[in-house]
């Protein structure tokens, strides 16, 4: 296995899951550098992988908007370098894209059957990297959002959870629904995929159920035995966000449930993310 973005918070949480069962390789930005096409071809050859796992990504959205050629490289033609060697190899490629892909004016959770309407140049290229992955016959596209949990500790998740133990008041969006992602279910998720091998293609990987980020707030407090009253109730429009962001980003993990695998609700996720902090 072949882990490309491995020091990265979903990287470290894929290489850890699949190293008891698989000899894994992995690639870090200082040891590759993924966008130089011709030797990332030929390291993709020596190393013979069955499978190619594409955790890098460039996720600043709001610097993505001034810096358009880095975010395009990383999220749409780095993907396409991997997906050409996969092929080559005849690979099960996995690439993580995002939600953001979503205009956000639904109502009901997207489906992998939704039309796309990107919003940001980061959502644009996430975009671009979905259609790169096709050019492996045999792929995997996973959907995320708000992704939390692993070594990284800089999650939206993170920053409520240590406003609330500290007393500090903690802003959340009461109009902006979201269904987080747990990077030990996401990274479960992909090994079974990998083992399973069930229809190639687009699926949405995230914990199962929606939910405004003032109730993830609430529940945060709940499971911390903080009080809800640290909860700074604000509106998507008056943060200024340079880059849009979908205030409907719902998702439904119903494809993948009937694929034979099934996502833990988000409450559970974060409780089971946030049981060693409890404790202490």
């Amino acid at each position: 296995m072949l882990i490309a973005g491995a020091a990265g918070q979903l990287g470290r949480e894929m290489s850890a899951r699949l190293a008891p069962e698989h000899d894994v390789v992995e690639w870090t930005r200082q040891t590759v550098d993924l966008t130089r096409h011709r030797e990332v071809l030929d390291l993709v050859r020596q190393a013979a992988p069955d499978a190619i796992i594409n955790c890098s990504s460039y996720n600043n959205v709001d610097k993505a908007e001034d810096d358009q050629q880095a975010v395009l490289d990383v999220n749409g033609f780095v993907v396409r370098t991997l997906a050409r060697a996969a092929a080559e190899l005849d690979a099960v490629l996995v690439h993580y894209s995002t939600d953001f892909v979503f205009s956000g004016t639904a109502s009901a959770p997207y489906t992998e059957l939704d039309a796309p309407e990107p919003r940001s140049v980061y959502a644009q290229s996430k975009l671009l990297g979905e259609w790169m992955a096709t050019d492996a016959p045999r792929h995997y596209v996973l959907r995320v959002e708000s992704l939390f949990g692993g070594a990284n500790r800089r999650s939206s998740i993170d920053r409520i959870a240590e406003a609330l133990r500290a007393g500090a008041e903690a802003p959340v969006f009461h109009d902006r629904v979201v269904s987080p992602s747990f990077v030990a279910d996401v990274a479960d998720a992909s090994a079974f995929l990998l083992r399973a091998k069930p229809a190639f293609g687009l699926y949405h990987c995230v914990n199962s159920g929606h939910a405004t980020w003032l109730e993830v707030g609430r529940e945060i407090a709940r499971c911390l035995g903080r009080p809800e009253t640290a909860l700074k109730p604000i509106s998507v429009k008056d943060a200024h966000l340079k880059a849009a962001r979908p205030q409907y980003a719902a998702l439904s993990n119903a494809k993948l449930a009937a694929a034979g695998y099934a996502m833990p609700p988000w409450q559970d996720a974060i409780a089971r993310y946030l049981a060693p902090r409890t404790a202490a």
